[in-house]
């Protein structure tokens, strides 16, 4: 009979625990060495930060009955999306689940946007018609969040084919939570995207739990070898570091986009909240919370732009400070935004428009 693993709680440290949930060790290349200038390093802080306090507004409008449904926040993740979207070209196509909010604001939808549409104003991105889990700007190539847990994974071969018939030069990446690595859409898109060598990305962003079920409590074996029986290649990524993300990406990045082929990765990271607004998060210890937020992405960051004089505590604060302002303001104009007009609702649903239910 095996040895039962041992359980423990989900660490970065390591030691007799289950694999999976052990981080990387973080890159020690600094930022000249990922090509990034100051002027990168400062952007790339202000726009983790905007997530962060983004995620944060939108819990509390949450509780304050503003609007309703399921909001899911991305809060810890924020190195997993500024890191890949620097990395990938603007046109590169990008689509992932319904933790979707930091994703729709680094691919160009702006936090007026993204608030007026989980207020399910008309002005929101997905025009009030999406909700939280529904954030799409096609216009900047980001394909979406989308709730139903899995679904979206073959849709990002389609693309990928797409892009590959065209000869357009184009890579997708598809993200998805650990929960949909047990989805039989995943073997599915793994089999053809390999069947047929499509420029895609798949990256498993895994936070430690498939809603409230650890990973090792779900998974018999390290998520990143689900590729092995596809001949995908894959890697386990540190997603708690910014410049762990950017270095093992643009290696992917670049190998992909030349071999038109797919690649598989596993980014390990951490939410702070329950899965959703309604999960107290009760399964984890408060140790294991703090351990984590010890190794935050973003007070990584701000820890090295200090120390390597890239920017200064107070101007630091005053970027945060600027950025909170701009947060409310963004909640202000979801209040004052209307309705979306009783046309919309036929609007992106029928492809002719002189469809018989329109006319």
């Amino acid at each position: 009979m095996a040895e039962e693993k041992k359980k423990a709680i989900f660490t970065p440290t390591g030691g007799e625990v289950y694999q999976s949930t052990i981080l990387p060790e973080p890159t020690s290349k600094k930022h000249k060495d990922l090509d990034l200038s100051k002027e990168d390093v400062i952007k790339l802080f202000k726009e983790m930060y905007l997530q962060r306090r983004f995620e944060e507004r939108s819990a509390q409008m949450y509780q304050k009955g503003k609007f309703g449904g399921f909001l899911h926040l991305y809060i810890g993740q924020e190195a997993v999306s500024s890191g890949i979207n620097h990395i990938l070209n603007p046109d590169d196509d990008v689509i992932t689940a319904y933790r979707d909010h930091g994703w729709g604001l680094v691919r160009g939808i702006s936090p007026e946007q993204g608030m007026a549409e989980m207020f399910g104003k008309g002005t929101g991105c997905s025009s009030g018609k999406g909700g939280s889990m529904h954030f799409f700007n096609t216009k900047d190539h980001f394909w979406g969040g989308h709730a139903i847990v899995g679904a979206h994974l073959p849709l990002a071969a389609g693309i990928a084919f797409a892009n590959k018939y065209q000869e357009n030069g184009r890579i997708a990446v598809c993200l998805f939570g650990d929960g949909a690595i047990d989805q039989g859409s995943l073997n599915e898109s793994f089999n053809l995207a390999k069947l047929w060598n499509l420029p895609v990305i798949y990256i498993v962003e895994n936070n430690g739990y498939s809603m409230g079920t650890a990973t090792h409590r779900h998974s018999a074996a390290e998520l990143y070898k689900r590729s092995a029986g596809y001949d995908i290649p894959s890697k386990v990524v540190n997603g708690m570091d910014l410049f762990s993300v950017m270095d093992e990406i643009k290696e992917v990045a670049d190998e992909v986009r030349e071999n038109q082929s797919p690649y598989f990765i596993e980014i390990r990271t951490y939410r702070y909240r329950g899965h959703s607004m309604s999960d107290p998060g009760t399964y984890r210890s408060k140790d294991e919370l703090n351990e984590f937020k010890e190794i935050d992405p973003i007070e990584r960051l701000k820890t090295y732009m200090t120390k390597h004089k890239i920017a200064k505590k107070d101007e630091i604060v005053e970027w945060q400070e600027n950025i909170d302002k701009d947060v409310l303001a963004a909640i202000d104009f979801a209040e004052e935004s209307d309705e979306p007009d009783p046309k919309e609702l036929y609007e992106d649903v029928y492809a002719e428009n002189d469809f018989p239910y329109l006319t």
